[in-house]
């Protein structure tokens, strides 16, 4: 089937200015972009744009963990440590796999209707996961949260069975429909031991397999490392091997040294930023407008729904532009098109997706279509759209979510997906887990 976006606006994070045009999808994929002067062709569906329509790449949730959605509220305004420990890891060991499954579904509930097509999950039982996106046509990048723990009651070490979970998530889901990808997930330097580390790390160069951990979110792991592992912060870097695996994802990178860049070699490795949840968190601020300039990829993320509270990316694109014009004192950094890029195409880019995330001939039609009717977008125009939809917008402004062609969220609608039943057994996971 076809569909035709009839005379819309056309912006991804590559494009210096959007282009008034006609949009047309076939068979998952973007087969043309046309001028407005041109005839539009013939199409099974059209959707018709009136000028008063933006069509998008679909957002990238590089950073998530998506069925905490059921701890959302638990342990408000505590810090980090204390939040996991006290508020977070005891429910956690409650959750089967079920209940990371209904967790799952809801959230994803969340991130079509905020514009979100592919979103990158840390977590545990996560064949779960894999099932969720599959069932919805939501694109989704896999990995199983690894960290140390006590001996199994079977004289295992818990990181040895995690690893091996997550060794058996890639053959059963990696690449599956073109809609998964698969990453080794080992939680952070101060969860997983040095030793276990550099195994990971070897084990993902061997086998093809990328790498999603949580680096430097707070500041005293900056004295972990360097204390305790006697390392410099970016040789733990080196000498683990992440730097030698296909592609490297830090999550946060809020202590992480931009100067760091011009001694180390970074092209495989993309810092996906979380700004709410450092915010809310009060782990500080990464300094963004200074990685703007270096060689390392840079994807933004939401982090889990019990940190931040939201999965909503257009929140996330908001708050990172603003936030360094302010820390930075410079209204010129950090600027839109920039952020837009980082929230869509970089983010796809890192976990494997080749083909997402900006507007081409041929590439994947995961699509997002914007309202421009709105009294906030007056004064919108070719040269100004991305500066509108990064301050002025907000996910309100969504009308439909696209999959490889296909309508996952439309006008308040999820097609396929029961929206009153999926909220109802999320609402008994979160009962049966926090009482």
């Amino acid at each position: 089937m076809t569909t035709l976006f009839k005379d819309v606006f056309i912006l991804d994070g590559e494009r210096k200015r959007a282009q008034r045009g006609h949009l047309l999808v076939s068979k998952g994929r973007i087969q043309s972009v046309l001028e407005l002067s041109e005839t539009p062709p013939a199409a099974d569906k059209i959707v018709d744009g009136r000028g008063h329509t933006a069509v998008l790449p679909g957002f990238v949730n590089a950073h998530t963990h998506a069925a905490m959605v059921l701890l959302r509220g638990l342990g408000e305004e505590a810090p980090l440590m204390e939040w996991l420990q006290k508020n977070i890891w005891p429910v956690e060991a409650k959750m089967t796999a079920e209940h990371i499954y209904r967790g799952t579904v809801s959230a994803i509930l969340e991130m079509l209707e905020t514009g979100t097509t592919c979103f990158a999950d840390m977590y545990f039982e996560m064949d779960g996961v894999a099932q969720a996106a599959l069932e919805a046509g939501i694109r989704c990048a896999l990995c199983r949260g690894l960290v140390d723990g006590p001996l199994q009651p079977d004289g295992t070490r818990k990181i040895d069975r995690a690893v091996a979970e997550n060794l058996s998530l890639f053959e059963k889901w990696h690449g599956r429909e073109g809609l998964l990808t698969v990453q080794l997930g080992p939680h952070a330097p101060y969860t997983v031991p040095l030793p276990d580390m550099k195994r990971i790390a070897a084990l993902a160069a061997e086998r093809g397999i990328g790498i999603h951990f949580h680096f430097l979110e707070v500041e005293w792991e900056l004295g972990y490392i360097r204390d305790e592992l006697k390392l410099r912060p970016e040789d733990y870097l080196r000498e683990t091997g992440i730097l030698g695996v296909p592609g490297a994802v830090l999550a946060h990178a809020v202590w992480m040294d931009p100067e760091w860049a011009d001694e180390t070699d970074l092209p495989r490795v993309t810092i996906v930023h979380n700004p709410c949840s450092n915010m809310k968190l009060g782990n500080g601020v990464m300094p963004l407008d200074a990685w703007l300039d270096k060689n390392v990829g840079l994807a933004l993320g939401t982090d889990g729904a019990s940190s931040n509270n939201r999965l909503d990316m257009w929140g996330e694109m908001r708050s990172a532009a603003l936030l360094h014009k302010g820390t930075g004192r410079n209204p010129t950094s950090t600027p839109a098109i920039d952020i837009l890029r980082m929230a869509t195409f970089e983010g796809a880019r890192a976990f494997g997706f080749a083909n997402k995330g900006l507007i081409r001939d041929g590439w994947m039609a995961d699509l997002i279509l914007v309202d421009l009717d709105q009294p906030h977008y007056i004064g919108a125009d070719e040269d100004n759209l991305a500066g509108y939809i990064v301050y002025a917008g907000s996910s309100a402004d969504i009308r439909g979510t696209m999959v490889n062609g296909k309508w996952l969220y439309r006008d308040g609608v999820f097609p396929g997906l029961n929206k009153e039943e999926i909220m109802r057994k999320a609402r008994e996971a979160r009962n049966a887990i926090v009482s």
